[in-house]
């Protein structure tokens, strides 16, 4: 490709065409172009053979590359990243390939970015905003981030990923029943992102002064001692009923800004994880049995399951 300041764009290498054709001699046509006689040579040889789409820039893309990764490796790849949707740093450490290797592939084979596919089924969604401003804590509890996730819940039987949309349809139709939502308070340590959740009723203010208190003397049952801030929304019952734990345990309160959840990045991406790697991976037969399953992965997920941000290494290798 031509840069910006190139003296022989198609429109240069076009005049320099013209010119001859003209009757200008090749070292009059370089003077006036500003370029070496050789140039205009090459440019007027390559019309003569392949006319005026001779002129455009041809790729840099070299006919052969013997250092390629094989082929059946980048099908493996790409097959795992649609089967499991996980980013490059998990693939690579699943099938022995380096993560920028398997970057470099999924971009050639123009796989979408996680980012902008649905969790759940692997859609293409619309890309969300997103921000160049990263941060990271220098130690754990200088900072945690609070949120709360509603989840739909689970009928006998397993519900419509168990049964299909249409027989759940009838169904609701005749019975008109409602399960109502499971909420799911979570609290997640910036430093080493340490993660703490529950599922609860309801998402008031009484209930969540409860879980926060639980999830201090759970951090610092792992060794976080103290929580400086708390990063939550602007929702009443965070702005409000948080205010007496807080000052019990001396914990300075901040709050994003409005309609901006990405400000609380953090705890929102656990609840993206939450959803595809424990409510929505497998199919339950029962909204107890999914309540069952999140202790189990949550322990899997602070002492076993490899964190991108952390270099590869889970929630516990940084306390």
């Amino acid at each position: 490709m031509s840069h910006r300041n190139a003296r022989t764009t198609f429109k240069g290498r076009l005049l320099i065409v013209q010119r001859h054709r003209a009757g200008w001699a090749h070292a009059h046509i370089a003077q006036g172009m500003g370029i070496s006689r050789k140039c205009v040579n090459k440019w007027i040889d390559r019309y003569r053979e392949e006319g005026e789409r001779g002129l455009h820039d041809r790729s840099s893309r070299p006919h052969r590359c013997p250092r390629r990764t094989n082929r059946d490796v980048e099908e493996r790849i790409v097959a795992v990243r649609q089967r499991e949707r996980r980013g490059p740093d998990w693939i690579g450490a699943e099938l022995g390939v380096p993560a920028r290797t398997v970057s470099r592939v999924l971009a050639r084979h123009q796989v979408p970015r996680l980012c902008a596919l649905d969790p759940m089924t692997g859609e293409v969604l619309r890309n969300s905003p997103v921000t160049t401003h990263r941060y990271e804590r220098d130690r754990p509890g200088e900072l945690v981030h609070m949120d709360v996730k509603k989840l739909g819940r689970i009928p006998d039987g397993g519900g419509w990923r168990a049964e299909g949309q249409r027989t759940i349809n009838h169904r609701s139709r005749a019975t008109k029943t409602r399960l109502g939502y499971d909420y799911v308070h979570s609290l997640v340590d910036d430093h080493s992102r340490l993660a703490y959740s529950e599922i609860l009723a309801d998402e008031k203010g009484p209930t969540c002064a409860a879980f926060l208190e639980r999830a201090i003397a759970y951090f610092a049952a792992h060794g976080i001692a103290r929580i400086e801030r708390l990063l939550t929304d602007n929702a009443w019952s965070y702005r409000w009923s948080l205010r007496q734990v807080c000052a019990e345990h001396d914990i300075t309160q901040k709050f994003i800004k409005p309609h901006c959840p990405r400000q609380n990045g953090k705890v929102e991406r656990l609840n993206r994880t939450l959803q595809t790697e424990w409510a929505y991976r497998q199919i339950f037969t029962s909204n107890d049995q999914r309540a069952t399953a999140l202790a189990p992965w949550l322990e899997h997920y602070n002492t076993r399951r490899r964190h991108s941000a952390l270099g590869g290494h889970p929630p516990t290798s940084r306390l």
